[in-house]
């Protein structure tokens, strides 16, 4: 038997297991997915689990069940691809034939001072735990700082005003306004409705360092009792430690067919993977959706497709809040209560597909 290793069980490893399972994997093919949880996690909504307004059971879902499907729990510390093998944190090895590497990223500090160390984030399930429970232990009127206002800024820092109207919200932006790379309407809609529901917002900023309790904005000493940051992403360290092609953003570039050039089993998807997108949940799944193509053609000894079209994004949609929403739907912008039931029935219909 030949083995595939599936390293990280997010949504562009899940989409590869939903494709070649039960009916695309050859009978020689066994699988072996590899993540830190026993279950596949709805990072797009990690903002709600630390703002308190939804539990650990909205956000995990189960990993496909097949006989010849077997999940191993554990932190990777490196891909020897030369020898082809994983190497775990505890000192077991792994194997393989062919490696879909789908590890995801981790927070980007652009080398600010402290940054890392004194900071909160919603990068992991883990971590938003953690930064669940220091949220959820503040008292009245304390002061929460989120660093970076992109999407994922943005939602935690309207979910957290929601979920606790009693905190002081401070949300730093390098922008003039927030999501600059958006359309007009919809950065200014959403500026216009931090500023009608009383969250503050400090465009223009620049954070030079970060020490307990306290940002440094422009070198001036802001108090916060709690920092959460959201200002930017890189590839998981894992990927960064390889010793291949990356991009200026550190993601791995590949072939048209997905694989690292000159290893025609390794291939890279969603956030470590060199896209002309930025990262996101359906990027990934389409690559993934391409993946399993060539990993078909070639176990049946074929060619696989010499290129693919341009994957094909549906929009982007971010909530603010329960009631209102945001997004761009086929390139046209969309505000208010319709976005945000959108945005709610896509997630609802991403976890009934998924079989729960």
């Amino acid at each position: 038997m030949k083995k595939l290793v599936v390293l990280g069980g997010g949504y562009g490893g899940m989409r590869l297991l939903q494709r070649l399972l039960p009916n695309q994997l050859p009978d020689d093919i066994e699988i072996t997915l590899v993540d830190r949880a026993p279950y596949h996690s709805l990072k797009t909504e990690f903002y709600a689990l630390a703002a308190g307004t939804i539990s650990d059971h909205h956000v995990r879902v189960n990993f496909p069940e097949h006989a010849r499907l077997s999940v191993k729990y554990g932190e990777v510390s490196k891909v020897d691809i030369e020898h082809e093998q994983v190497l775990f944190n505890d000192g077991s090895v792994l194997p393989y034939n062919y490696i879909v590497i789908g590890l995801g990223c981790e927070d980007k500090y652009h080398g600010v001072p402290g940054a890392d160390e004194f900071t909160y984030s919603i990068q992991s399930i883990n971590k938003s735990r953690k930064t669940y429970q220091a949220l959820n232990d503040l008292g009245p009127n304390k002061v929460v700082a989120i660093v970076g206002a992109g999407l994922s800024g943005v939602e935690l820092a309207s979910e957290l005003h929601e979920s606790r109207p009693d905190l002081q919200v401070k949300l730093f932006d390098r922008g003039n306004v927030v999501l600059s790379a958006f359309p007009a309407k919809l950065s200014n809609y959403v500026q216009n409705w931090f500023e009608t529901n009383g969250v503050e917002v400090i465009n223009s900023s620049n954070i030079t360092r970060v020490e307990p309790n306290t940002l440094f904005n422009h070198d001036e000493p802001i108090h916060c009792d709690v920092i959460v940051w959201t200002a930017g992403i890189q590839p998981n360290k894992v990927v960064r430690d390889l010793d291949v092609e990356k991009d200026s953003q550190g993601r791995v570039v590949l072939t048209k067919q997905h694989n690292v050039p000159n290893y025609e089993n390794v291939y890279v998807v969603g956030d470590c993977a060199s896209l002309p997108h930025a990262p996101s949940a359906q990027l990934a799944e389409g690559q993934a959706e391409q993946i399993v193509q060539v990993l078909v053609k070639r176990w049946a000894g074929q060619e696989p497709p010499s290129e693919f079209p341009p994957i094909k994004l549906k929009g982007i949609l971010g909530s603010l809040g329960k009631k209102h929403g945001f997004g761009l739907v086929a390139e046209r912008p969309l505000t208010g209560r319709m976005a945000r039931l959108l945005k709610s029935g896509v997630l609802w219909m991403y976890k009934y597909h998924n079989g729960n």
